[in-house]
């Protein structure tokens, strides 16, 4: 019904508004009496040969949402009646900021992509712990993605990673920091050796403080060459992180359907989606290997059937994120890859 019906209507919107009307849609018909068991019902997959545990965490299901589809934690209980086995919320900054200007998200369908340059637009860490304290979500792991203000220098990057991180600890059952989104000016440069260190020993000496430290998970680009990606597991090994999420959005261009007018005609962006489904694949794979398996990863980039979720999880994934498949091929995707890996598994 989505990809033949709903989805031609939503895209007659802007990337922006489709989502935005999508989740209110959704919220109406959760609030209907039963409709929520009905949802779980239709759109679930629950069986035990799925759960997974990892980092000390009971994981229900593989299949999470990325970050970046609930930016402000408004909407995890209606995604989690969708079948997720976790929920990333954010990328969330100290201070509230208002994102690039619009339009600031595209849709590529000949390539079943998009590319957004949304610029971590978030209501601020206050509001979102206001929407977590009272959190019932069950069994749903929730992680909370954390990043720096527009305007906090590279130098002082830490004190905004380090606020959020304290303000968000009771609430949320892991941490990712995200230093590799494209669209903040200079944040990529926090992927390097020297202050990528500093951000993670200073998040790490806080949160082995605490009587029961969280996962902590580094979020990583596509774009980084191998030398670099090395330089990442040796960071992971020193800083005693818990793994790494692969990959964030891509810079690159290439191979792309969509004709070069129009994708110059957008402009800057990550690009996300099917293109992306190979360079980070190979970026598990290569990270997975070097570390001789002993790498925690989730896999996400390009992920819009089985074949793909199975392909990632051989690469050295051991749980999966989605968002532009979800746009592409709708909440119904969730069952059919958790079918799949189970299979797989038990076959």
């Amino acid at each position: 019904m989505y990809k033949y019906l709903l989805k031609s209507l939503l895209f007659l919107l802007s990337p922006e508004k489709a989502h935005h009307f999508t989740l209110s849609l959704a919220g109406f018909f959760l609030a209907i009496p039963g409709m929520r068991r009905i949802a779980k019902t239709i759109f679930g997959y629950s069986r035990p040969g799925l759960h997974r545990d990892f980092m000390g965490l009971h994981f229900q299901n593989p299949i999470g949402l990325a970050a970046g589809f609930d930016k402000d934690g408004k909407h995890y209980k209606k995604m989690a009646a969708l079948g997720f086995g976790f929920i990333e919320i954010g990328t969330v900054t100290p201070k509230p900021q208002i994102g690039n200007p619009k339009p600031r998200l595209f849709r590529l369908p000949d390539d079943e992509a998009l590319i957004n340059r949304m610029g971590f637009n978030n209501e601020g860490v206050d509001a979102m712990v206001g929407r977590l304290k009272n959190r019932n979500t069950g069994k749903l792991i929730i992680g909370g993605n954390i990043g720096k203000n527009k305007m906090t220098p590279n130098e002082k990057a830490v004190e905004d990673y380090l606020i959020c991180f304290e303000k968000l600890f009771s609430y949320v059952d892991y941490f990712v920091v995200n230093v590799s989104s494209p669209n903040t000016p200079n944040l990529r440069a926090l992927q390097e050796k020297g202050p990528l260190s500093e951000i993670l020993n200073a998040l790490q000496k806080v949160n082995h403080s605490k009587p029961s430290p969280k996962p902590i998970l580094l979020k990583i680009a596509p774009d980084l060459t191998k030398g670099q990606l090395d330089d990442i597991l040796e960071i992971v090994e020193e800083t005693k992180i818990q793994g790494v999420i692969a990959t964030n959005t891509t810079i690159s261009r290439e191979g792309l359907e969509t004709s070069n007018e129009a994708v110059n005609n957008i402009g800057a962006g990550g690009l996300s989606g099917k293109p992306l489904g190979i360079r980070s694949t190979e970026v598990i794979q290569y990270l997975s290997q070097k570390s001789n398996g002993n790498l925690f990863i989730i896999g996400v980039g390009g992920i819009r059937g089985p074949e793909d979720a199975l392909e990632k999880l051989a690469a050295g994934a051991s749980l999966l994120q989605v968002y532009s498949g979800l746009i592409y091929e709708g909440p119904a995707m969730i069952k059919r890859l958790n079918k799949t890996i189970l299979a797989k598994s038990t076959g």
